[in-house]
Order: structure tokens, then sequence, then C-alpha cells
């Protein structure tokens, strides 16, 4: 019963993600870029969320 560190670690990946989309959502930015960044994120859940925090952040 040992303590798992990878189930810890994808809960606050998805939680992250989640609010990243929402911010996303509720930003000013157009209906493609939004949805660009969504995708981005979906498709490449770690990697995309540091590259909309570095980049796509203040933005939109």
């Amino acid at each position: 019963m040992g303590f798992e560190y990878g189930g810890i670690l994808g809960i606050i990946i998805l939680i992250l993600d989640i609010w990243a989309i929402l911010q996303i959502i509720k930003g000013g930015g157009s209906t493609g870029s939004k949805l660009l960044w969504i995708l981005i994120i979906l498709l490449l859940p770690v990697i995309g969320l540091i590259i909309w925090l570095v980049a796509g952040r203040n933005r939109l």
C-alpha cells in the first residue's frame, strides 16, 4: 500500500488544465485563438499548459 504520486500529480494537472481552459474562455481573445489554445491544452496537457502560461496568458 504505497503512496502513489502519479495519481495525485495527474489530478493536479487536470485541475490546472481545467482552470486554464476556464481562463481562456473568459478571456477577451477571438474565438479562433481561444479554440486553438483549448485544443493545445487538451492535446498536450502538461506542455500545452506551460506554453499557455508563458506565451498566451497575457495575450487573451
